[in-house]
């Protein structure tokens, strides 16, 4: 999952990029409006956490021309403006939650959560396929309740592939979930985790699939 965050303050910023990324989401940073705009223009992120008195440009303007242009990733408002009106101005203009500063970091999490669970389309903290079970709080994979043991980057890949269980997802794709803008993950390194996660998979009765020339879904693995 690919996060923005769009924050003038560069302390928090950073210290919020290092609290997502410890969790094992891409997330990238810029520092004021028009740069969230250009950005959000031409890269695809699944959550926009956006504070509203940035440089440039007001936040509200760019979940405005967001929402103009049919930017579908779920966005959540972080800011010390904290009046009533202020938030019903938020969430009137497409903002899926609306946080005030200063802020409890779990909390922000648990929203964080429960804003990729609902625009991923799920109900339920649990997802399960075949014998293998994703817990979408804690982010971590288990079967028959054993916890399974994957690095970050295959775990993040095996997240991204979960979620859209039996369903194409482009090679594209994946590397957008997995990588920041300071990171350059090639095709080649895609390969070489799908290669790891099948071995990772096989006794779970599940493997990676390749559609040639498009990406990679999740399989069952039949049995003979």
């Amino acid at each position: 999952m690919r996060i923005l965050v769009v924050e003038d303050n560069a302390t928090l910023a950073g210290g919020l990029a290092a609290v997502l990324k410890g969790s094992g989401y891409a997330v990238d940073v810029v520092g004021d409006g028009a740069s969230a705009v250009a950005v959000l223009a031409t890269e695809r992120f699944d959550l926009v956490i956006l504070d509203l008195n940035l440089p440039e440009m007001d936040g509200l303007d760019v979940l405005r021309t967001m929402r103009g242009r049919q930017h579908d990733a779920a966005v959540l408002i972080l800011s010390a403006r904290h009046s009533l009106d202020e938030r019903v101005k938020g969430l009137d203009l497409g903002a899926d939650d609306y946080m005030v500063k200063p802020f409890d970091v779990g909390e922000l999490e648990a929203r964080v959560r429960t804003l990729l669970r609902r625009r991923a389309g799920l109900k339920a903290a649990t997802v399960t396929f075949g014998e293998v079970a994703l817990d979408l709080n804690t982010r971590s994979f288990s079967s028959h309740g054993a916890a399974i043991d994957i690095p970050a980057r295959e775990l993040a890949l095996l997240e991204t592939l979960f979620m859209r269980a039996g369903k194409v997802v482009a090679k594209q794709a994946i590397i957008e979930s997995l990588a920041g803008f300071d990171e350059d993950l090639s095709a080649n390194a895609i390969e070489q985790y799908v290669s790891r996660l099948r071995k990772r998979l096989a006794p779970y009765g599940l493997t990676v699939r390749t559609a040639r020339g498009i990406g990679y879904y999740l399989e069952k693995i039949q049995s003979p």
